[in-house]
This record gives C-alpha cells, sequence and structure tokens, in this order.
C-alpha cells in the first residue's frame, strides 16, 4: 500500500484523477457486480444458511429473514450493525471478523432473497398460466393461490414476490437445487411395519407430526417410530422441465409472478407475443 501511494504522489495530478476515475469505473462493472454478488451468496451459505436455512426461510436454529416485515424494514446499516454486533441472547455470534466489506456484500445478497431490486418482466401468459396450475400442471393438488389448492405443500400465493422469474422457473424445474433434507419428504417405519412418507410440520422429544400426500396428518408417538429417513428430495415432481414445454412454462412463471401482487411485476413488452422471450 505504501508503494501504491508514492506511486500516486510522484504522478501529475492529471493521472492521478484519471486512474481514480477508473478504479469507480471497474468496480461498477458487471463483472464486479457479478463478484460482489457470487461473495454475498458464499458468505451466506458458509455463515447463515446452517440456522437460517438455504433460502433464508428459517432453519430450527434461526427465524425467517426473508419475509419478516421486521428484517425487510431494517436499513442496510442496521442490518451490518446486527451483524457486526451479533446477537448472543439469541444464540448468534458476531461476524466482525468477516470485515466490513464482506458484511456489505452479505446484506446485498439478503436484500436479494428478499426480492428487492427484482424487475420481474412477465415472460409469458398468466391466464394460460392460470389453467396450467388449476388444470393440467396439477399444481393446485399440493399448492394454494388466493385460497384456491391443496394444502399439502407451501401457499404460492406471494411466494413470487421475494423472488425474480428465472429463480421461480428454475423452483419447477429443479425442485430438489438446494434442497435442505429437513424440509423435504420423510419416510417413517413404525413399530408394526407401516410406512409413511410425507412432510414433517412438527416434532418434538415425544411425537412427530407426518403429513401425507392425501392431506392427512399423522400424530404419531416417538415411541412407535422404528426409523426416520430424509428422503433427500422434494415431494414435487421432478420432471416438469421435459412434461412441460418452454411456453407453457414462461406462462405458469407469469401467473405465480402477477399472483404474488409484486410491485415490480411488469406486464410483457409491446410486440413481444405470449411465450416468447425478449
Amino acid at each position: 500500500m505504501a508503494g501504491v501511494l508514492i506511486a500516486l504522489a510522484i504522478l501529475p495530478g492529471p493521472f492521478v484523477v484519471v486512474l481514480i476515475a477508473q478504479n469507480k469505473r471497474s468496480a461498477g462493472t458487471p463483472e464486479a457486480t457479478a463478484a460482489r454478488q457470487g461473495e454475498g451468496k458464499a458468505t451466506f451459505s458458509n455463515v447463515c444458511a446452517s440456522c437460517h436455512g438455504l433460502d433464508g426461510r428459517g432453519g430450527e436454529r434461526g427465524p425467517d429473514i426473508v419475509s419478516q416485515p421486521d428484517v425487510m424494514r431494517k436499513t442496510g446499516a442496521e442490518l451490518v450493525r446486527i451483524l457486526r454486533e451479533g446477537k448472543t441472547v439469541a444464540g448468534m455470534p458476531s461476524f466482525a471478523a468477516l470485515g466490513a466489506a464482506r458484511l456489505s456484500a452479505l446484506v446485498d445478497y439478503l436484500r436479494t432473497l428478499q426480492g428487492q431490486g427484482r424487475d420481474a418482466k412477465l415472460p409469458g401468459n398468466p391466464e394460460r398460466g392460470k389453467a396450467l396450475f388449476f388444470g393440467a400442471a396439477h399444481c393446485s393438488t399440493c399448492h394454494l393461490v388466493g385460497g384456491r389448492g391443496g394444502f399439502f405443500a407451501s401457499d404460492l400465493s406471494s411466494y413470487a414476490a421475494r423472488i425474480g422469474a428465472e429463480d421461480v422457473r428454475r423452483a419447477i424445474v429443479e425442485p430438489n437445487r438446494d434442497l435442505d433434507p429437513r424440509r423435504g419428504l420423510i419416510t417413517v417405519t413404525l413399530a408394526d411395519s407401516t410406512t409413511l412418507t410425507g412432510l414433517m410440520r412438527n416434532q418434538d422429544n415425544f411425537s412427530l407430526q407426518l403429513q401425507t400426500a392425501d392431506g392427512a396428518f399423522h400424530l404419531l408417538n416417538t415411541s412407535d417410530i422404528r426409523t426416520t429417513k430424509y428422503e433427500g428430495k422434494s415431494a414435487m415432481p421432478p420432471d416438469y422441465g421435459s412434461t412441460l414445454s418452454k411456453e407453457e412454462l414462461n406462462d405458469l412463471v407469469s401467473f405465480l409472478l402477477r399472483s404474488s401482487g409484486s410491485q415490480n411485476t411488469q406486464p410483457p413488452a409491446k410486440g413481444v407475443q405470449d411465450g416468447e422471450e425478449e
């Protein structure tokens, strides 16, 4: 660093201005932005995901930090301060050792998980997507949107408000990508050899509540459980990428984006036909 300062000191003033301007431009290049986003994502995966989940929506040891209003209302400076100081009473350590730059990149990545700064243009026709969701694609068998549908999987009414179109598409065609096994299917074998596969809803030291695909809830005594196996996969079919066409996927994504009520959702640009990419 001292060598850099000496070199700057002996350069004529105009050259110093040019170097500073070049540095400012390079810091704002797409490459620099992508590197910062990558650093924030890597830091989140390494130090946050084990408690808050890979998607930030909560885990066994940490709360949801993506959709909770009190977290979303905090300024970037407030979030950096929390990371720097920690919350020892709540079991959260200080991450001051990461340094200011990494903490700032981490907060930026959290903002992307929260859906801020997105400009989600609809890639397809949401009306056709709605027909698919409640019809041929069978999404509503498990999922709710606007109070309609099944109760086996998550309510998708506001799901897409936090992410962009490509992330919605990826979640449909790659449901097992980055899946936390604790949030996927589990198979429970009881002492009488009965086998149940479904999603865990609650668990304590004495019981486990399992919901099977037919929507039924099973309250099981821990003493009656012989084995519990995490299947490591989502309950969602993994073949939508092949069973749905590109246009159908665009329509389905558009329906979920529109249903989310996102303020950032825009209709397709004029001149772009339904189902076409811009």
